[in-house]
């Protein structure tokens, strides 16, 4: 079948659409592209259609299903069995490997004659899928990055003239910082980033070279190291792309810059501040559109002991609920996952965030700037001119935003929002602290939920263990205790040898009672508040970190890396 007759049953599918405009706009689109794969993306590039409803209606029309593949998890078994020639060439990409049959992704999964080939070059039956053919190069360049192409790019770099002088290269740093090849190593060190999973990216210079370290599941790992005299240029190249000034290596800057990724883009946050050899970056690696899976309370794995008061809380028709922990420690993830779930047509919410790190429908989201003043009180004050039923501030970090937030409670609002303490009843006290009066704290929070992350074991190297009798004595109470299992990671591939991939939370949560709310009245100690919220099922993050290691979800040794706690009983 040509071109001109699949398109035209596939227009004929669109015009079948209930709720699709056939109009002017795709009339236009239909004379400009002659391949279906063209109009298809250039249907979800004009908005049209949604992405995924576009990629489904034509996999439909093949009777293939549709794949997103920047949002799949994809094995290395199933890499493997496709070279990087041939999957550039063709555009597809293997995902898994199930009874012995590759489910490879493919912009043409039709074409009965390229299965037939690369089922002969993988030596292994073939299930292919739908993808679209710029998710496919974007899956590619991510899944097929190594520490040898990183170091292949560097290698290319130090042979350039330009980098044989230090001195000379920062002389003409604004014609090294739009060369291919300099683009091409940093794209190289990111699309490895993002498959390694990093959250934060360092590229730092040390006595003799330069380094890369990636934090991934909250531990730094080195990757490479790579000659000083390349470093101002990588750097100059970051600053850049966050349109920062290449000139200034003297004071701190901060900024943010994309990549295109799929149909979207990959965000991140910039950092650079001058040290005693040179200029160091630090990289965040911010949720990226094409890559983001639902988060939901259910997939967080919250104790059931945590998660039906919680779920009750985010229910209420107002009052503050915080969560409570560290940076980095995935309380704005959680707060996404609590409005994700009452979110409805029925419910105006509202948030206020910086940066707005995940796009969610249905809700109104803002970006401070304080560049412009655009402050969270300033936010907040005009989202209670907006009718909101909800709103979620992004950090409370000053007296002024605690002060709103706990007048939008009081006066009929769900407010949720983060703050740093280390524990749950530390951000009662920590309200008052700043300025807010204990008689607006009181009746206002109806909540607050602490919790740390801590690498999860490997599920593909998860193997059971007995403690010595001694460490057990150091967690339970109870002398005649004997034979509790314990569980770690051997190392594997799968986990690049470490034992660990991913991360799991361990929470504390604090209802606040009548009885809690006179003892905030009266300025009592957070440990009164502690003993008082006991009463009531609290229960210290110690005490959810040791269950998540009972039923093997993470180790003893991460609960105690990742909380400062007295463990004796």
């Amino acid at each position: 079948m040509g071109h001109r007759e699949t398109k035209s049953d596939f227009l004929k599918l669109l015009r079948d659409r209930p709720g699709f405009d056939y109009g002017p706009k795709l009339i236009a689109l239909v004379e400009k592209h002659e391949s279906p794969l063209d109009l298809l993306q250039a249907i979800i590039d004009e908005k049209l259609l949604l992405k995924d409803d576009a990629c489904h209606l034509w996999g439909d029309y093949l009777g293939i299903a549709y794949v997103d593949v920047l949002a799949s998890t994809i094995t290395e078994q199933a890499i493997g069995l496709i070279p990087i020639e041939i999957a550039r060439k063709v555009r597809a990409i293997g995902i898994y490997v199930i009874d012995g049959v590759l489910t490879v992704a493919m912009a043409t999964p039709e074409d009965a004659a390229m299965v037939r080939s690369l089922e002969r070059i993988a030596q292994i039956p073939l299930s292919p899928v739908f993808c679209l053919p710029c998710e496919i190069d974007d899956a590619i360049s991510v899944q097929y990055s190594t520490e040898r192409s990183i170091t292949d790019s560097l290698d290319e770099l130090k042979r350039d003239a330009l980098f044989s002088d230090p001195d000379l290269a920062a002389e003409r740093i604004a014609e090294l910082v739009g060369t291919k090849t300099l683009a091409r190593t940093l794209e190289e060190i990111i699309y490895f980033a993002l498959r390694e999973r990093a959250t934060d990216i360092h590229i730092e210079p040390q006595e003799v070279l330069s380094r890369i370290r990636f934090r991934v599941d909250g531990s730094l790992r080195e990757i490479l190291t790579f000659p000083r005299a390349l470093q101002t240029a990588i750097i100059s190249r970051l600053k850049v792309l966050s349109e920062l000034n290449i000139s200034e290596s003297r004071i701190p800057q901060d900024g943010r810059f994309s990549i295109p990724m799929g149909t979207t883009r990959a965000n991140f946050r910039l950092s650079v501040i001058p040290t005693i050899r040179g200029e160091k970056a630090a990289v965040r690696v911010l949720t990226s559109n094409a890559k983001r899976t639902s988060v939901t309370l259910d997939t967080m794995l919250m104790s059931q002991r945590i998660l039906r008061p919680f779920r009750r809380l985010i229910r209420s028709p107002s009052g503050i609920i915080f969560a409570t922990g560290p940076t980095g420690s995935g309380k704005t993830t959680t707060l996404y996952a609590a409005v994700e779930e009452i979110n409805s047509p029925k419910i105006n919410i509202a948030t206020i965030e910086d940066p707005v790190e995940i796009p969610m429908a249905g809700v109104s989201q803002s970006q401070i700037n304080a560049k412009i003043e655009l402050r969270f009180g300033v936010m907040l004050r005009a989202f209670l001119r907006q009718d909101p039923d909800v709103i979620l501030i992004g950090e409370i970090r000053d007296s002024e935003t605690a002060k709103i937030a706990t007048e939008a409670a009081l006066t009929g609002h769900l407010v949720f929002a983060t703050l740093h303490t280390n524990t749950a009843p530390q951000a009662i006290v920590r309200l008052m602290e700043i300025g807010v009066e204990p008689y607006m704290v009181a009746p206002s929070v109806i909540g607050v939920l602490s919790q740390r992350l801590a690498a999860r074991i490997c599920d593909k190297c998860k193997e059971a263990y007995y403690p010595p009798r001694e460490v057990l004595l150091k967690y339970f109470k109870e002398e005649g205790l004997t034979d509790v299992q314990f569980y770690r990671g051997r190392g594997c591939p799968h986990c690049r040898g470490t034992g660990y991939r991913g991360r799991i939370a361990f929470h504390e949560l604090v209802v606040i009672t009548e009885e809690i709310r006179q003892m905030i009245s009266e300025r009592r100690s957070v440990q009164e508040i502690a003993r008082a919220a006991a009463k009531v099922g609290y229960r210290p993050l110690r005490y959810d970190g040791l269950n998540k290691v009972l039923i093997g979800l993470t180790t003893i040794e991460e609960i105690e890396e990742n909380s400062s706690f007295d463990w004796a009983m």
